[in-house]
């Protein structure tokens, strides 16, 4: 095992990776931008090493100084969390150059499902159910409208080597295709470097389904069950649950074991998940895998009581799963509310600013992942994200309830927030009957 983690990044992920480490027993090394001198992850590590201005691209993106942070520590892995350098192949590559441990895939790997088209073509080969779309990338808007005017509308265009909704666009019909490719390229040129595109066949009202595996270096794959992210506003995820109310048992052992022949079929190593796509008449679909852990992992851990940090962590040291699939119950049900520093009522503009009153309510199987505190002045450069509430109960109705009380317990003050929009989703009677797709909040709210 590890003596000592490097996490490379910041907030609640890196608070949250610091304490699974020290339940293991392993040090660890926090590093921080110039903004984040006073942010908790920085005073709950056992070193803390400025790696820079506040400028991602400068600190947190900097791949020389975070492995310079390492050698200097004499740390022996480092953790990416999500976002940032998380699914950065080269990064995963520069690591293992230098003899240290990347929690998570392999270069190759995270290289192949990272590029979407590619990892399309490897599911195709093994015979997962994929989206109707282009088998190759498309780099050119006239050549996506030939294919597109072929399958037929609407569609959706992707950037290959997107994420967080960034270089997506619907194109309703041959006439708003054209811009709606230029667009969505160019969102891909300035987020990700990248002017490969793909089109899907556009699903209406589809649920997201994400499967979440665990998978070690001797060939051992599960999966944990999945989670609901249907929720979801701009293809940002607003409210995760899980189990999902729309699957029942016959159709969930079906994802999940294709979920693990996805990964197999990728090689994968880690934790990860896939995603799917589920149609009303329960046909499901292959949309992308993402190689490190997500945001709403919580929502998995209290329904199976697994730690997947700590499981991530051991993979990465060489031990076997501890795990079969047979172990693995699914208890109650499990919700997740993103909360952000953000204005609602201005077009969810962010809401930087100094914390002045914070209350976090407490209870029996209720969990705050957060690194705020009263005094802390949240900075203008990062993700709006502040805390994630995690709730879990006997099913869901209830844990809906348990929510809503959550919710109108927490204070947050100084900031504007998103509480009171999350609290009015939770108690939206469409929501607490399940009756939920990707167009909730368009539907419901207009946004």
């Amino acid at each position: 095992m590890f003596n000592k983690i490097l996490i490379a990044n910041r907030g609640e992920i890196a608070v949250r990776i610091i304490r699974a480490c020290r339940e293991m027993g392993i040090k660890t090394v926090a590093v921080y931008s110039t903004a984040d001198k006073d942010a908790l992850h920085t005073q709950l590590a056992d070193e803390a090493i400025c790696i820079g201005p506040a400028n991602s691209a400068e600190s947190y993106l900097n791949m020389e100084r975070i492995l310079s942070a390492t050698i200097l520590t004499k740390a022996e892995a480092i953790h990416p969390g999500f976002g940032f350098l998380s699914e950065n192949s080269k990064f995963a590559a520069m690591c293992e150059k230098c003899n240290i441990t990347f929690i998570g895939p392999s270069a190759e790997v995270i290289e192949s499902m990272g590029n979407k088209s590619q990892a399309r073509k490897t599911m195709m080969a093994a015979g997962i159910p994929v989206t109707p779309g282009t088998e190759e990338p498309v780099f050119d808007a006239e050549e996506g409208l030939k294919f597109a005017d072929e399958m037929g509308y609407p569609v959706i265009i992707k950037a290959s080597s997107g994420g967080g909704g960034k270089g997506m666009r619907i194109a309703e019909s041959h006439e708003d295709f054209v811009l709606n490719f230029e667009t969505a390229q160019r969102e891909s040129v300035a987020a990700f470097g990248d002017n490969t595109m793909y089109i899907e066949k556009y699903i209406t009202s589809p649920r997201h389904i994400e499967v979440q595996i665990l998978a070690d270096r001797y060939g051992n794959v599960i999966h944990l069950g999945e989670r609901d992210c249907s929720i979801q506003r701009n293809h940002q995820k607003v409210i995760e649950e899980s189990p999902s109310i729309a699957i029942d048992d016959t159709l969930r052992k079906k994802m999940g074991a294709v979920a693990v022949r996805a990964a197999k079929a990728a090689k994968y190593e880690n934790a990860g998940t896939i995603e799917f796509l589920l149609s009303g008449e329960n046909e499901f679909y292959f949309m992308e895998m993402n190689t490190r852990i997500q945001v709403e992992h919580p929502v998995t851990e209290m329904v199976t009581g697994l730690d997947l940090i700590k499981e991530q962590i051991r993979i990465a040291a060489g031990e076997r799963l501890s795990y079969k699939q047979k172990d693995i119950i699914v208890r109650g049900h499990a919700i997740e509310c993103r909360i952000n520093a953000e204005d609602p009522e201005k077009k969810f503009r962010p809401s930087p600013g100094k914390i002045t009153d914070l209350h976090f309510p407490g209870g029996n199987e209720i969990r705050i992942d957060s690194a705020i505190y009263s005094g802390y002045e949240i900075p203008p450069n990062y993700d709006s994200m502040i805390c994630k509430v995690i709730v879990h109960d006997r099913d869901r109705i209830s844990a809906i309830n348990k929510m809503q009380s959550v919710l109108g317990e927490l204070v947050i003050e100084g900031v504007k927030t998103n509480i009171d929009f999350q609290f009015d989703i939770i108690s939206n009677e469409r929501f607490r009957k399940g009756d939920i797709n990707t167009h909730f909040i368009k539907d419901v709210y207009g946004l």
